[in-house]
């Protein structure tokens, strides 16, 4: 049995962190990896950097085979730099192996033949083992050759013709979009009849005829009743018809990694089998933490890393900052061109019985655009009448990744929309729309 200050199960964005602040103040940490191929995290090596390449490379026309291959390029030098960066650390020992928890402050470390390697223990233990792909109860799903999740879809060696997609979330939609650019004929099927709910109709809307355009088939309401494989294809059967493909990507959701041998412990889990945590994301286990995808909520790794600022602080800091006041999460869906996304839309706000003014620019009367040679898009905002606090804003067109995080920044410190408005920016950039985007109206 070894002992340390700091155990950390799962080598993801939080803990990884965690593990070098710990180390930096001289605390004896483990964190211990179950697949050398995940040092670092989902987002380095099967998630946000992989995918975002792909996505790049495809909107700069490249070539299936040179997109993949710097694909795995990339992620290959992340994975190593992030090994290497806790592994030269004296103050960390990574550990090789499945973890299962023999009590609360206890675990141990499994080959993958489960042979017992070694126990560790500690009266800190963060849990960081994020989340994997959901397969679905359908028939044929065990049996195909042809099905992937979003990691073995990025691992293809030959180009697919044609991809079906189960499934219009966003991980979806940026998977078609993807690997239309890359020149794939690309088929959606989604269950319910509405694609981005959550999104502004007019932008939603806009996307979608975009992505429609571009070539990308959509099929709402569609239900995936049965894989069939025959000897070059597999058919994908619905209640909408059959669909042919040389590849399926399964794309449903994502559940939380907990399979820790926690029947052993105090902790305990939610409804939905997430790690129940609090606003200081303690488990229901005195020392014990759940950071990142496996505790539930938002599956970004920038949530991932303010998770580890909150669990910094409650472990070495005055234990202020929790999950309660980190302020407004901005997000992006990585289509061509990307919708990025912080706070209300108009219909959110109007429904929380607040007076607003909107703002509303077309892409196409930005004079970047005529750059970027792309008029795709459509910005919209909203702003509290009363306070002229910035509510939200809703952000479809090339470089909307950036600005988006302008928005999220005059949200949280509460920043009049006029500052936005009236700000001076470089020119010509995407960003200096802002002026033209707060110029609201009533």
């Amino acid at each position: 049995m070894k002992q340390f200050d700091l155990v950390i199960i799962g080598f993801g964005k939080a803990g990884k962190t965690l593990a070098k602040t710990a180390a930096r103040q001289g605390k004896k940490v483990a964190v211990i990896e179950q697949s050398n191929k995940m040092y670092g995290g989902t987002c380095i090596n099967i998630g946000c950097i992989p995918s975002k390449v792909l996505v790049h490379d495809g909107e700069l026309n490249k070539s299936f085979v040179d997109a993949f291959e710097r694909k795995s390029e990339v992620v290959g030098a992340l994975n190593k730099k992030n090994y290497n960066t806790l592994a030269t650390d004296e103050n960390i020992e990574v550990v090789d192996g499945k973890a299962k928890f023999k009590s609360n402050y206890e675990v141990e470390v499994f080959d993958d033949n489960d042979k017992l390697l070694d126990t560790y223990t500690s009266k800190n233990i963060v849990i960081n083992t994020g989340a994997s792909p959901v397969i679905p109860d359908i028939e044929g799903v065990k049996t195909s050759k042809r099905l992937y999740d979003s990691t073995g879809i990025m691992n293809l060696s030959e180009q697919p013709k044609r991809l079906v997609i189960i499934g219009g979330g966003y991980i979806a939609l940026e998977f078609a979009s993807m690997f239309n650019n890359l020149g794939t004929d690309v088929t959606v099927l989604e269950r319910s009849d509405i694609l981005m709910p959550k999104e502004d109709e007019e932008i939603r809307n806009a996307a979608i005829n975009d992505l429609t355009e571009a070539g990308i088939n959509f099929v709402t309401e569609a239900e995936s009743e049965k894989f069939e494989d025959t000897e070059d294809h597999t058919i994908v059967h619905t209640n909408k018809g059959t669909f042919e493909a040389d590849a399926v990507l399964l794309a449903i959701g994502r559940k939380p990694n907990v399979d820790l041998g926690l029947e052993n412990t105090d902790i305990e889990l939610t409804d939905r089998k997430e790690i129940k945590v609090d606003e200081h994301l303690r488990t229901t286990r005195e020392g014990i933490y759940a950071v990142g995808d496996v505790k539930g909520g938002m599956q970004f790794t920038y949530i991932s890393l303010d998770d580890f600022r909150i669990v910094k602080d409650d472990l070495y800091g005055d234990k202020e900052r929790t999950t309660e006041n980190r302020g407004a999460v901005p997000y992006t869906v990585f289509i061509d061109p990307p919708l990025s996304r912080v706070g209300m839309t108009a219909k959110e706000a109007k429904e929380a019985s607040k007076e607003i003014k909107e703002g509303k620019l077309p892409v196409n009367s930005i004079p970047r655009h005529k750059i970027n040679n792309d008029p795709r898009g459509l910005f919209k905002a909203v702003v509290d009448a009363e306070t002229n606090e910035v509510l939200g804003a809703t952000l479809y067109g090339k470089e909307s990744e950036e600005m988006i995080n302008i928005v999220k920044l005059a949200i949280d410190q509460k920043i009049s929309y006029e500052v936005l408005r009236d700000n001076i920016y470089t020119h010509p950039t995407m960003t200096e729309s802002l002026n033209d985007l707060f110029n609201v109206k009533e």
